[in-house]
């Protein structure tokens, strides 16, 4: 008789025993896919990477001179170089705010960034859908200030991105860029969409590669393409970027509204991004 009672007591313990080995199987599968990519940015492009509430991030951006300026400027070194320097903070795990600023034009950025939907495990959500938008103010002196332009631009962005293995990424990004006022044979919004991806080839080096087409046409002198190539090394806390890249604004929206490098002309130079996180 004690037999028979250990035995069915064992009978009906067993199947919930395997019921909550599968609602644990399930909501390991359902959790938050590892994060697409290492940096806020793909070299000019933001990704879907959102730092966790309460990190403060710290970045530094540098464009060299244009390598194809026929001056005696050492491969661009000794050119003119664009600098931003910007921080941001994690006010939830979902919302990001930031501030930068940059030397060319003397731009002031105020930014946002907002997770949408986050890439599972199991794929019950593929893709992780991203809101980037900024604010920025040109902040010269008001002589630099004419009927055809005004301080403010915006731009306003959707990042699509999945991780399709631990070593390969990739990401979608149409934007709308808007200034106040341009000039008359240009057009005050433009439609853009960046293309982008990561391929791991040790555990903290990838290759990085960033192209960015407007698809938006003026009556002439349309803006180019921004093509980028580089190398990443991340470390939990520190990321560094070595490219090339033929946009040199720093701001997305005045890349993709004026843009006339040509990366096959040689139009392009070197550039870094150094990203460093503090948690609190």
């Amino acid at each position: 008789m004690k037999n028979l009672k250990i035995t069915a007591i064992a009978l009906f313990i067993l199947p919930l025993l395997g019921l909550a080995q599968e609602k644990v199987k399930d909501s390991v599968d359902n959790q938050p896919e590892r994060a697409a990519f290492a940096n806020v940015t793909l070299v000019e492009t933001q990704t879907n990477v959102l730092n966790p509430k309460n990190t403060l991030g710290i970045y530094f951006q540098h464009r060299f001179g244009i390598l194809n300026s026929n001056k005696n400027d050492m491969a661009g070194f000794w050119g003119a170089a664009n600098i931003r320097i910007a921080f941001d903070y994690a006010l939830t795990d979902r919302l990001t705010v930031g501030y930068g600023t940059t030397k060319f034009d003397r731009l002031q950025d105020f930014n946002l960034k907002y997770g949408l939907l986050t890439q599972t495990r199991s794929n019950s959500m593929p893709i992780s859908v991203t809101y980037y938008g900024n604010l920025t103010l040109d902040a010269r002196s008001k002589e630099y200030f004419t009927a055809s332009r005004e301080r403010y631009s915006y731009i306003n962005q959707l990042i699509i991105a999945k991780r399709f293995s631990q070593n390969f990424s990739l990401l979608v990004a149409p934007s709308l860029s808007h200034y106040n006022l341009v000039e008359q044979n240009m057009e005050n919004n433009v439609f853009s969409v960046a293309m982008g991806g990561r391929l791991k080839i040790s555990p903290q080096t990838s290759i990085i590669v960033d192209y960015s087409q407007p698809l938006t046409k003026y009556d002439n002198t349309n803006p180019l393409p921004g093509i980028s190539l580089g190398a990443e090394i991340a470390t939990s806390s520190h990321v560094f970027q070595l490219f090339m890249t033929n946009y040199n604004g720093l701001s997305p929206q005045k890349n993709y509204m004026f843009n006339q490098n040509d990366f096959f002309n040689g139009d392009f130079m070197i550039g870094f991004n150094i990203t460093r996180k503090y948690n609190f």
